[in-house]
């Protein structure tokens, strides 16, 4: 059996299906030997008296007994493959809520392509084990105990011939058993790479394009795939190789039967006695064919044998390889006792406020102190890199800070439930995300209950209503995968309109009207002047026209705060911001000379 921190609840959780699993396949494991026993007596009654009604008899029998499998194998295959299924969901769940809960920084040390294999690939693997696992292993164990008692009952001395040579396949399997494991680590190891490497390349299809670089990663994937190639062979051969000995092994005892059957029966017919150990050898041709078909049976216990050694050594590395995932440390989580936030009206709060990536020994922000009331349009600007996104991203609890860093209504986010905090807060992120679903599918995605007026409403608050209009099914277009058949500017505004229909009273735009014109610029925030009057609204930019008409400004220069004030007070006081309106108004004069 397979056991774990993270699986040996299931066994408890259906043990049900497992108890009815397991006790139909004893029940077939039990009648189905009841098959050489008709075929010996079949054979002795040819050989002796031909009694055709005890034939007849003996056929009805033999049917009973074929129903009887049937009936139980449907059984145990409902069952046990039922409870497997179920077990690979659970798990899939847990994972998925494992995968949700981990900080981003864990995605940025592990790529998207070896999770996915870990959640498709290793659970399957698991899976595979709990069903046809539990089958090779309850139905091996059984039917061979079971067949070597009745083997032994027919004849002792046979028995002990015979089961020497199986002792050999028990050691072969200790043998290969860690061995198999290795290789199939390599082998999910190599999966893992040329699942990273296809899904990296399907992302960023559009730039192997347009660089014209096709072939070279035709290449690149040709080469991963041979090496996945040579780690799968490698294993097939270990696996084919513990086969074939075992099947060499199966021969010489098929051989032993035979020969060493063939020579007691041929003893006992012509009045030779044969004495071993004391016992005298009495053999006759039923029990010879009784005793072939009772080994018949035991062919498949230990072929399983094999199987079970591949299929366990395969299973463990696939749950460590989950289990080293589940057990990841989840440093973003509520604190105990952590509060709502309820009625938050949109103050935010930072007190020396410091940050330093996981990883890194530079500090991304250094001692931010101000204060931003509740109501105000707050514009972000600075250099690249000066932490800007940062910034916004601290208020989302996405990393952990220190105690009274950053407060909302004057409450210490760190004491405050994750949901709370992230569900009073409208993100629109720099990437843009959109989900591969319909243009309202996605505006709506904070509600599903949203009407089409709401939805309507919120695109023409990020001047977008027009645009989605153009389309030929309207909101109902499919943005495809990543919003890629819509252009940048449509996606930052569709993703805009995502955020206001959440009607959050703190709304953060990260740089999110960079890909737009100036009027549609201008409009989004008069929208925002006029829609969110009373609501806090945080604006990223890379273009000072974009904020020098907001209530305050927060000015970043290499993570320190530089000044904080309005447009007026910043051509003051600020070198940053003087530079950069600078540099905006001579970049339009180029662009009217030009003109």
């Amino acid at each position: 059996m397979l056991f774990g921190r993270h699986v040996n609840r299931y066994y408890l959780k259906y043990s049900w299906l497992f108890i009815i699993g397991i006790l139909a396949l004893i029940a077939v494991d039990y009648i189905q030997l009841k098959i050489p026993e008709y075929l010996g007596e079949v054979v002795y009654i040819l050989d002796n008296n031909l009694d055709t009604s005890r034939i007849f008899t003996l056929g009805i029998y033999v049917l009973l007994v074929a129903a009887g499998m049937f009936v139980g194998r449907f059984i145990w295959r409902i069952a046990l493959f039922n409870a497997s299924f179920r077990i690979e969901a659970d798990m899939r769940h847990k994972m998925f809520l494992k995968a949700e809960a981990l900080p981003r920084q864990y995605y940025h040390d592990n790529k998207v392509g070896s999770v996915m294999s870990w959640f498709t690939n290793d659970l399957e693997t698991i899976s595979d084990y709990f069903g046809w696992g539990t089958v090779m292993i309850i139905d091996s164990s059984f039917m061979a105990i079971l067949t070597i008692l009745k083997m032994f009952f027919l004849d002792w001395i046979m028995t002990l011939i015979c089961f020497i040579p199986v002792i050999l396949i028990v050691i072969w399997g200790a043998i290969t058993e860690k061995y198999m494991a290795a290789k199939w680590d390599e082998r999910q190891r190599a999966y893992d790479t040329l699942y990273d490497f296809a899904q990296e390349n399907f992302t960023g299809i559009r730039v192997i394009k347009a660089f014209v670089k096709e072939t070279q990663e035709l290449h690149a994937f040709a080469k991963m795939a041979r090496k996945d190639k040579d780690t799968n062979v490698n294993f097939a051969r270990v696996s084919v190789a513990l086969d074939v000995i075992i099947e060499i092994i199966i021969a010489i005892i098929i051989a032993l039967i035979m020969g060493i059957g063939g020579w007691f029966i041929y003893s006992y017919a012509t009045g030779q006695t044969v004495v071993i150990l004391g016992h005298e050898v009495k053999l006759l041709t039923g029990d010879l064919v009784a005793f072939t078909g009772y080994f018949d049976l035991l062919i498949w216990p230990m072929m399983a044998m094999g199987s079970i050694v591949s299929m366990r050594s395969r299973a463990k590395t696939s749950l460590a390889r989950v289990s080293h995932f589940l057990d990841e440390k989840e440093e973003i989580h509520d604190i105990e006792g952590a509060i709502d936030l309820k009625n938050v009206e949109g103050n935010i709060t930072f007190n020396d406020f410091s940050f330093t990536y996981p990883g890194s020994n530079n500090p991304s922000l250094k001692h931010i102190s101000l204060e931003i009331k509740a109501g105000e349009t707050i514009g972000i600007v600075g250099k690249i890199g000066s932490g800007k996104t940062t910034l916004v991203n601290s208020l989302l609890r996405l990393y952990n800070v220190d105690e009274d860093a950053i407060l909302i209504d004057n409450q210490d986010i760190m004491k405050a439930s994750m949901h709370s905090v992230r569900k009073n807060i409208a993100y629109v992120p720099q990437d843009n995300f959109l989900f591969s679903d319909k243009v309202e599918n996605n505006i709506a995605f904070s509600d599903d209950g949203l009407s089409k007026e709401m939805i309507e409403e919120a695109a023409k608050f990020s001047d977008v209503h027009n645009d989605i209009l153009a389309f030929k099914d309207g909101y109902e277009t499919v943005s495809g995968e990543r919003g890629v058949t819509l252009s940048g500017g449509q996606k930052q505004r569709i993703s805009i309109a995502r955020a206001y229909v959440k009607k959050a009273p703190i709304m953060i735009l990260d740089d999110s009207v960079s890909a737009v014109d100036v009027n549609t610029e201008e409009e989004i925030l008069r929208n925002i002047a006029a829609q969110r009057k009373g609501m806090t609204t945080l604006v990223v930019a890379s273009r000072v026209s974009t904020v020098s008409h907001l209530d305050k400004i927060i000015v970043l220069n290499d993570g320190e705060l530089e000044a904080f004030g309005s447009h007026a007070e910043l051509m003051k006081v600020s070198k940053t911001y003087q530079t950069m309106v600078y540099l905006q108004k001579l970049e339009q004069e180029v662009e009217g000379g030009d003109k």
